[in-house]
């Protein structure tokens, strides 16, 4: 390795880490703006009197009543989306590697923002804010459109295995890519019910796949991926408990859809799964205790779902259960990068 190459790298890595500090300070700044502006105006999250399809949630209302007493706003997640949007247009604006993820994360979080707005805005009764089957097709329709370019524009037509290598799929690339999107979104959403929950899963998710990208050798979606890193650090400061604010969905579907396309764009749909466990957990207890539910006349399999509810339900602390799920993210996030760097 010759001693340019060596110099060249180390630059390159000093952008990717400038850009992530550089977002966590924009951050940083815009965060007393929020705060001004969302306790002045009111802007608290209501609480769900009732789940999805008109279900109690006794359970939920115990263990978060004190909680929404405290009128907590929502939408924060507007303060990393801009500051990450910011940088990245400014500093890192690459077609092939950081247009898509920018403009899931922009699109995601635009339909996020009116959900949370129709929130603020609702009387607390059932599920506040938008319809499920209205938001489902909104993201969908997001996550359609960036499958499209993802086929057309970046021309992809293969999704990469283990032992299989490069499976071509030729368009179906575009239902793939929706899935994987979608699913991750949903998933990243449900994770977001303590403080400091979201944040801390979402740092570990996105800091092990700005390595993966940099392994790959695309600094610049390693890049993006720091520059979310940076911004969800200075949110995570505010939301660890007791919280400050809450993300929303403007912040958790925005990051869900933007990590699904990171998948994508990496080639690692494979490892997704193992490196986003925590978040495949959280959606599986909310699968396993609708299914109980429907098959087993009303009984459910966990106290609450998603299953960090169930956790307080049984008498752990919110403080514990972020904690230890920070923890069990971490691990995944390690394991899924043996695998990534096994599957090579």
């Amino acid at each position: 390795m010759t001693a340019l190459h060596i110099t060249m790298q180390t630059s390159t890595l000093a952008r990717i880490f400038w850009l992530g500090f550089l977002s966590f300070v924009v951050s940083m700044l815009i965060t007393p703006l929020y705060t001004k502006y969302a306790y002045s105006h009111e802007w608290w999250k209501k609480m769900r009197s009732e789940g999805m399809g008109g279900i109690a949630t006794p359970v939920y209302a115990k263990l978060h009543a004190a909680k929404h007493k405290r009128n907590i706003p929502t939408m924060a997640g507007i303060i990393f989306v801009v500051s990450a949007a910011l940088v990245t247009l400014l500093f890192n604006l690459h077609r092939g590697q950081t247009w898509l993820p920018l403009a899931g994360m922009v699109g995601a979080g635009a339909i996020g923002l009116i959900d949370d707005f129709m929130n603020i805005r609702s009387n607390g009764k059932g599920v506040a804010g938008m319809q499920a089957k209205v938001k489902f097709l909104l993201y969908s329709a997001v996550a359609a459109v960036g499958g499209w370019w993802f086929y057309a524009k970046n021309d992809v037509t293969s999704v990469w295995l283990p032992w299989i290598h490069h499976w071509h799929v030729g368009w179906l690339i575009i239902p793939i890519f929706w899935l994987v999107v979608v699913a991750t979104a949903n998933a990243v959403n449900m994770s977001d019910g303590l403080d400091g929950l979201a944040g801390g899963l979402l740092v570990t998710s996105f800091t092990v796949y700005a390595l993966i990208a940099a392994i790959e050798g695309k600094y610049d979606l390693a890049a993006f991926c720091l520059t979310v890193v940076g911004a969800l650090l200075s949110y995570t400061w505010f939301n660890i408990a007791p919280a400050r604010f809450f993300m929303g969905d403007v912040g958790a579907f925005a990051l869900g859809t933007a990590l699904g396309v990171i998948a994508m764009q990496t080639d690692t749909v494979y490892v997704l799964p193992v490196i986003g466990a925590v978040y495949v957990m959280e959606a599986g207890s909310v699968i396993v205790n609708r299914t109980s539910r429907k098959l087993r006349h009303g009984k459910k399999v966990f106290l609450s779902s998603p299953i960090h509810h169930h956790f307080e339900a049984i008498g752990w602390p919110e403080t514990k259960v972020t904690m230890r799920f920070w923890i069990l993210g971490q691990v995944a996030a390690i394991v899924g990068l043996m695998i990534f760097l096994l599957g090579r």
